[in-house]
């Protein structure tokens, strides 16, 4: 199932589906299936439109972030949960050091909760979710990232085995039961919150919702943008990416709903 995931993802990402359409428009067309053709070539260059030159993909990535707003600090925390995602883990693999990409903030907020509550365990989860399986995971790579800030390492957790949300939940969820842990905030990016709860809810684990790692502003509504469209391209294939994730897993049987509040 992962590696059908990935290739899938190879194939319907927006800017893979453009691609692709208007190049079999343009064999159909060759080979004089023009209204076919034609059809194709239309529905790639609609796609390439949408994503580059509206507000499309940032509303509806808004959509998920709004899902779960932060709450107010619990009274107390056994468990900070942080799922991987942050380190660019091939730069790391060549040339050493800690490199992060823009989902940064979820350890940065780790890092703040834990100084807020330092009777709390961290646990971190995810291995290495590339094709080849050849990098080191999250999990292994946040070790120098939390003796840098003085997190002790008997505080910290780690779950090196997964390489999707639904193994993060579950094999969170065997650890979690190992420690006699519960009552933990569950932090990562705002657009991932509520695949990441609706899955940890079917394994019965009950989560304090922290989002962080916010993309859009709050106030986007729909409409034309020609301003920045690589800024909007890639914020729609995050939102492609997220929401059919949602869709999967609950056709899946994985997750109870569909959009988890």
């Amino acid at each position: 199932m992962f590696l059908v995931s990935k290739i899938f993802w190879l194939v319907a990402q927006p800017l893979s589906l453009a691609f692709l359409s208007l190049l079999i428009g343009v064999l159909l067309m060759l080979a004089r299936f023009r209204r076919s053709g034609g059809a194709f070539a239309s529905l790639g260059l609609i796609v390439l439109f949408l994503s580059h030159f509206t507000t499309t993909g940032p509303y509806f990535l808004q959509m998920l972030e709004d899902r779960f707003p932060r709450p107010s600090p619990p009274t107390e925390l056994s468990c900070i949960i942080v799922l991987g995602g942050a380190f660019e883990n091939v730069v790391i693999a060549s040339r050493g050091g800690m490199e992060f990409n823009q989902a940064a903030d979820r350890f940065i907020e780790t890092v703040r909760l834990a100084k807020a509550y330092p009777a709390a365990r961290i646990l971190v989860s995810g291995g290495d979710g590339s094709i080849s399986g050849a990098y080191e995971g999250d999990a292994r790579a946040s070790q120098g990232f939390f003796d840098a800030f003085g997190i002790a390492a008997e505080r910290v957790i780690r779950e090196e085995d997964s390489r999707t949300t639904f193994e993060n939940a579950r094999y969170t969820r065997d650890l979690l039961a190992a420690n006699g842990l519960g009552r933990c905030a569950l932090v990562t990016s705002a657009y991932h919150m509520p695949r990441s709860v609706g899955l940890f809810r079917a394994n019965g684990i009950a989560v304090v919702p922290w989002p962080a790692d916010y993309r859009t502003s709050g106030r986007v509504r729909l409409g034309f943008d020609f301003t920045q469209p690589s800024l909007n391209a890639q914020l729609a294939t995050t939102a492609a990416k997220e929401w059919t994730g949602l869709l999967a897993y609950y056709l899946l049987g994985r997750t109870q709903t569909l959009l988890p509040q």
